[in-house]
């Protein structure tokens, strides 16, 4: 006795001290908590004069739902703390109820104003940013003749097609730049008046219009290269082109891969003339593809080839012998209907399934067809084989079933009557299955008499 209510102290001693942290958790969260309402809401003046009101309305949504629930808190605090006694179970649910509460706020304050950090510091940087901008802008100037000078050039050598891609671009950065150094003079100017949304937003667009500007420029400058590259590239393929289709000559022949060699051959002769302005980017696509639909044909019919196809007259034996098979299956399932399980009736409706599939993968009736190309012979014949192989397992099945619900006795003995059960009795078991079966009406008439 003398151990258990020694082990029973030291539980009430390790509780107290657990309900002891706990309160003292949820004093120090209270405080940290009300110290963090008050600088976000420096934080939210400061935002609004830098952002303007709609940028931080869900800033301040956010404020005004913590200090709804941290006055939820306080008052949980002060029932701790009131002129009447309170249990250690009721101290210890309002402290976990204030820690929790100051957890959530402390969080939903940190996600709101991270949310705004980046825009606020900005916004501090916005004079540095402004002079940032006419700077980019001066020297995007700059580039601006050298990136005409190289259109001109290029169109000496490329077609319009190729060039669409990039001969606006000098004039579009141009024209952007011009936007950016207005944009940045009314951000300036903005800012002066107190209109700090509005600046921020001239600010942003200058500042995009400068990055659109430099991207426009970089891309008449990389046009060049890759389009070296890509004439490099094409008359590496032009080659192997060449090289593939005096291969694909020696190859067994089938229809796929005379349409591919077509195609390429078409692809190969459609290439301009040397001298002649070109696209060269657009040739690479069109001859990369012809000569990867060669590749996959030749491909194809060498797998082809590998195969043994299997003859037409054994496709169409298979095919019979399914039909066989399941013509069977059907007569002595729908014979005796009254002692079919469902194992028998699911492999013959699979069976018949497999055997429809087989018409819809020929396109007509797999028994009318005379011609299957050899492409589907294979399939054709192992799809007939499972319609077969499931249509035995029917056949299979039904006559367990059958065998199952035979009379046991002899046949001159009824086992008492219809009373004596499906598999001791036989009466009942027999004339079940006959009923059930819908044996023709001359054989029950016989019986009967």
């Amino acid at each position: 006795m003398a151990g258990f209510w020694g082990n029973r102290k030291r539980e009430r001693e390790e509780l107290a001290a657990q309900d002891a942290d706990l309160a003292k958790r949820a004093q120090t969260s209270l405080v940290a908590a009300d110290e963090r309402i008050r600088v976000t809401s420096d934080e939210l003046v400061f935002a609004e004069a830098e952002l303007g009101p709609d940028s931080t309305k869900e800033l301040r949504e956010a404020l005004a739902a913590v200090k709804q629930h941290l006055g939820e808190a306080f008052h949980l605090h002060q029932l701790n703390h009131d002129e009447i006694p309170d249990t250690p179970e009721e101290l210890r649910t309002r402290n976990a109820r204030i820690v929790q509460l100051c957890e959530w706020a402390e969080e939903l304050l940190d996600d709101r104003t991270e949310a705004l950090s980046a825009r606020i510091a900005r916004a501090r940087r916005a004079p540095e940013i402004i002079e940032g901008v006419r700077a980019d802008a001066q020297r995007l100037r700059t580039r601006v003749p050298g990136a005409r000078e190289t259109v001109q050039r290029l169109a000496a050598r490329y077609s319009d097609e190729a060039l669409a891609q990039v001969d606006a671009n000098p004039s579009e950065a141009e024209q952007l730049l011009g936007f950016a150094e207005h944009g940045a003079g009314v951000a300036e100017r903005r800012r002066e008046a107190g209109q700090r949304e509005q600046a921020n937003m001239a600010l942003e667009a200058a500042t995009e219009s400068v990055r659109r500007a430099a991207t426009l420029l970089d891309a008449v400058e990389t046009f060049e290269v890759e389009a070296l590259r890509a004439e490099s590239t094409l008359a590496a393929i032009v080659e192997d082109s060449r090289e593939d289709i005096a291969v694909a000559l020696k190859e067994p022949h089938s229809p796929a891969v005379s349409d591919a060699i077509t195609k390429l051959q078409a692809a190969l002769s459609a290439l301009p003339a040397a001298g002649v302005n070109t696209d060269p980017f657009t040739q690479l696509t069109r001859l990369r593809e012809a000569n990867s639909g060669l590749d996959a044909a030749i491909a194809a019919a060498r797998e082809r080839a590998a195969r043994v196809i299997p003859p037409l007259e054994h496709v169409r034996h298979a095919i019979d012998d399914a039909d066989r098979q399941l013509a069977v299956a059907r007569d002595v399932i729908a014979g005796h209907r009254g002692w079919i399980g469902a194992d028998a009736r699911t492999r013959l409706a699979e069976a018949e399934r497999v055997r429809l599939d087989l018409d819809r993968f020929l396109g007509t009736s797999a028994a009318a067809a005379t011609q299957i190309d050899e492409d589907h012979r294979e399939q054709a014949m192992a799809m007939a084989r499972r319609a077969a192989t499931l249509a035995g397992e029917a056949l299979q099945l039904a006559q367990r079933d059958i065998d199952q619900s035979r009379p046991q006795q002899g046949p001159d003995q009824w086992g008492g009557g219809y009373g004596g059960g499906r598999r001791g009795g036989g009466g009942d078991g027999l004339m079940g299955g006959i009923l059930g079966g819908l044996v023709i009406g001359s054989l029950l008439d016989g019986m009967f008499d």
